[in-house]
């Protein structure tokens, strides 16, 4: 028997398929839990400025309580307020990349760091070569699709693109050690 095979023991009759009907539904996981982390999970997704009513209801939490919580994310700077009316917050993405640096250099040595850094810049440096560019912003879809399908051509760009902000996650870290508590791992940037 072949490892991908199912054994014949693995199909009884008399069972019925489950109710789809009654599994929870995907939004009730978002709904539940303490309301700092419902609000947080929210503001880590916001791109632009968002009403505090439209943030309470996706938190499903009342306007006050999410207020209270946004004026003290503004304070720690996870958020930016826009003022005027209404008031208006929106994720403070220079917060969380420097969370992830901080992270970075928490979890992995100068040397690790070091090595990842080179690693990514080689694979950057390959798909440099392949594309004759710079940036995968400098890439052509339209010319490049005649060589490649445009869904691979896509998904290569993609990766090129995380992996220059890999290495400039990597390099910011690497530029403002030192680090305590240092363990091995795989850096996942």
């Amino acid at each position: 028997m072949d490892i991908t095979d199912i054994p014949d023991e693995a199909f009884i009759d008399d069972e019925s398929p489950p109710d789809l009907h009654e599994l929870e539904a995907a939004d009730s996981f978002l709904k539940s839990g303490p309301i700092r982390e419902r609000l947080l999970d929210v503001v880590t997704g916001l791109r632009t400025p968002t009403k505090v009513s439209d943030i309470a209801d996706l938190a499903n939490c009342d306007t006050e309580t999410a207020r209270d919580y946004l004026e003290w994310f503004g304070e720690m700077g996870i958020v930016h307020r826009h003022d005027g009316r209404p008031v208006r917050y929106e994720r403070n993405d220079a917060y969380f990349q420097w969370r992830r640096i901080d992270r970075i250099r928490e979890e992995y040595s100068e040397q690790e760091i070091v090595e990842a850094l080179s690693d990514t810049i080689e694979q950057i440096e390959d798909y440099r070569a392949q594309f004759d560019a710079d940036t995968p912003d400098e890439v052509s879809l339209l010319e490049t699709s005649r060589e490649i399908a445009t869904e691979e051509i896509w998904e290569v760009l993609s990766e090129w693109k995380t992996l220059e902000r890999r290495a400039a996650l990597l390099d910011a870290a690497r530029r403002d050690l030192p680090t305590f508590n240092s363990r091995s791992g795989h850096i996942d940037a």
